[in-house]
């Protein structure tokens, strides 16, 4: 395992090959400054950038996952730098949601506002018992994350998280399906390595292609998703890592995959 600082309040860690970890560091709330989304953002540029890396795992430090932004920082600016920061958040956030491969994230503690959206933009989200989640748009004023909540959760619940600003437990969190699983504190990191692993033996070009296809589901129609289905399809078929895949499973071990 290698570990190196990215920058203010993030760090990045690797687990073996195909595994990378992204840590938010910034107590005692993990909410990201200007810098920390910097830091973020770089580490997610490195990762891209390494065809090595087929699974990524998110989370954070001590008892919060993140808070989002710093609403103390966001009042100090003018109407033009609050733009630039909302247009700056965001594009973590679509980065994020964009990046090449899986993302798990590992929600360990509070899950608050911003912090509720950046989880949202990640592929799989599994929680630990001590984590919590609260649509703070209401609460103070603002509004948050109608866009994806629903997308995740379903209309009727993405409503009362919304309207309601109410602290919901990882309990109810999953049974709305924010989150797929929920684990102790210290079998948390643990469980998303173990997802993350079993990811990172999959076919990485059948993995991405799957990712950004259902990421981009909702965009389409009936006709427009049977197309890319096709395409899609076609495309993995004629790879060399389909041919390894299915000697992989028939052999009954691990593919050798070359991403071509």
């Amino acid at each position: 395992m290698t570990t190196a600082e990215l920058g203010t309040g993030v760090t990045l860690h690797h687990e073996g090959p195909h595994i990378a970890v992204l840590t938010i560091d910034s107590p005692p709330s993990n909410a990201f400054s200007w810098e920390s989304r910097k830091a973020f953002r770089r580490g997610l540029e490195l990762l891209e950038a390494d065809d090595a890396i087929r699974c990524l795992v998110v989370t954070g430090t001590g008892r919060a996952f993140t808070s989002g932004a710093n609403l103390r920082e966001d009042q100090q600016l003018t109407d033009a730098e609050l733009t630039e920061y909302l247009d700056d958040f965001g594009g973590m956030l679509d980065a994020l949601e964009r990046f090449r491969a899986p993302v798990i994230a590992a929600i360990n503690g509070a899950t608050v506002g911003g912090g509720l959206e950046f989880a949202l933009a990640c592929d799989i989200r599994i929680a630990s018992t001590d984590a919590f989640f609260v649509a703070a748009g209401v609460n103070v004023g603002l509004i948050v994350s109608f866009w994806r909540l629903p997308r995740v959760v379903g209309m009727g619940p993405a409503k009362e998280i919304l309207l309601t600003g109410a602290r919901y437990d990882a309990q109810q969190a999953l049974n709305w399906g924010l989150v797929t699983e929920v684990h102790e504190p210290a079998a948390l990191l643990p469980a998303a390595l173990v997802k993350a692993r079993r990811i990172a033996t999959r076919a990485p070009l059948s993995v991405e292609a799957t990712k950004s296809s259902v990421t981009g589901a909702f965009e389409l129609d009936f006709a427009q998703g049977q197309s890319l289905q096709r395409a899609k399809f076609l495309e993995m078929f004629h790879t060399e890592d389909h041919q390894e895949a299915l000697r992989a499973f028939f052999e009954k071990r691990e593919g050798d995959y070359r991403r071509r």
